[in-house]
């Protein structure tokens, strides 16, 4: 072992004596459902525009888990009984 990766005595002592994230938590940076969560929110964003039914031709997929409709060139999700036009970033 090298000196340089010893580590280095700390003259105070630890502060954290350890960690506190618990991985698999939802909150936490590396859990699934926080990693699915934050790219969801990065993917797909909802507008203000709601329709009663979608127009013919749709198509249902999937983004990321989460079920959109794809009509030509926009995106319907629905909610609530209507649909509501998302933009897939």
């Amino acid at each position: 072992m090298l000196a340089a990766d010893a580590p280095a005595p700390w003259p105070f002592g630890s502060f954290v004596s350890e960690a506190h994230a618990v991985v698999g938590r939802p909150l936490t940076p590396g859990s699934v459902a926080g990693v699915a969560r934050r790219t969801t929110r990065r993917v797909i964003r909802r507008s203000t525009v709601y329709v009663a039914a979608l127009p013919t031709g749709c198509v249902s997929t999937s983004v990321n888990g989460t079920v959109v409709w794809r009509c030509g060139g926009v995106y319907y999700q629905p909610s609530g009984g209507r649909y509501v036009v998302v933009y897939i970033d």
